[in-house]
């Protein structure tokens, strides 16, 4: 289903769009329209694909480097372009490189059977749409303060926007629906799985035992050890929530957009549950909708 946060994203690209088909070879009518159709098409889905990577966080940083060529090329700065044209070649690589853990996602879910699912949906109405639901976050709360009155540490990852799929693929598969007795046995001492992360995504723990990059933030307390550092670290790199249990100490801390929140009481982590949640009743206007309007006009003008 396509977003209002991918509609407003590909709204950015309708400029980018239109001069690019403009520079097509000339073409008979029909193969003309029908060809600006689908550049059209598979580049906005491009934009709105890249919208919930990390390559988006890139991408905004590549485009504040053209931005600079551009007011560098209006002033006539002749020795940054004469630079920039020397290492043309050397960035068009590195982007290649850069952007190749996102390029390789992409080309596996074009093979998969649900990416033509997820682009002409054919279901229509109205919907609840949410990350999770009201149980999962009753579950999440009393499984990390239960964990926290006993002092059993614990690192959970909640995925929001942005795919962890690299992560997951280093832990062990899980996939199975999230229940504080599921949480709390598997983060228990001494057991196969209470090493590492969990990894949440929606209702369910796909993965336990996940490597997570640690945090470089030189402001973060020396008293803290390896769980935060890896909590900080993977809110640095994506848009997800963590949640970290102290061993030390029973505190309930998370981390979100690099920043570390500690003592947390039951009533902040829940609020912050919710807040991800992202509750919102939203209308299909899908595929199936569209062909209902256009069959109703086509009779209309008919009579």
């Amino acid at each position: 289903m396509v977003t209002k946060k991918g509609v407003h994203y590909a709204g950015y690209g309708s400029q980018i769009i239109r001069i690019f088909v403009k520079t097509l070879p000339a073409q008979s009518g029909s193969n003309r329209h029908t060809g600006d159709c689908l550049i059209s098409f598979f580049i906005y889905q491009f934009m709105v694909w890249i919208k919930f990577t990390r390559a988006y966080t890139l991408l905004k940083g590549i485009l504040i480097v053209l931005l600079f060529i551009l007011f560098a090329y209006v002033l006539k700065m002749n020795t940054i372009l004469w630079i920039i044209k020397n290492l043309s070649t050397i960035l068009l690589t590195s982007v290649v490189v850069i952007f190749q853990p996102e390029l390789r996602k992409m080309l596996e879910q074009l093979g998969q059977k649900k990416f033509m699912a997820s682009i002409f949906p054919l279901d229509a109405g109205k919907e609840v749409q949410e990350r999770f639901t009201d149980k999962t976050i009753n579950e999440l709360v009393k499984a990390c303060f239960d964990m926290g009155e006993v002092r059993t540490g614990a690192l959970i990852v909640i995925e929001q926007n942005i795919r962890l799929s690299e992560y997951e693929r280093t832990g062990i598969n899980v996939d199975a629906v999230l229940t504080s007795q599921l949480l709390i046995n598997i983060f228990e001492h001494n057991t196969p799985l209470h090493d590492g992360a969990v990894l949440v995504r929606g209702n369910r723990i796909v993965a336990a035992t996940c490597y997570l990059p640690l945090s470089d933030n030189m402001e973060l307390s020396k008293q803290l050890g390896t769980r935060h550092r890896a909590g900080v670290g993977i809110s640095e790199v994506s848009d997800s929530l963590t949640i970290i249990v102290s061993e030390e100490t029973g505190q309930v801390s998370m981390a979100q957009n690099g920043q570390l929140s500690r003592g947390l009481t039951s009533a902040e982590l829940r609020s912050a549950l919710i807040k991800a949640q992202n509750k919102k009743v939203v209308t299909n206007s899908k595929l199936r909708h569209l062909l209902k309007g256009r069959m109703r006009h086509e009779e209309d003008k008919a009579d």
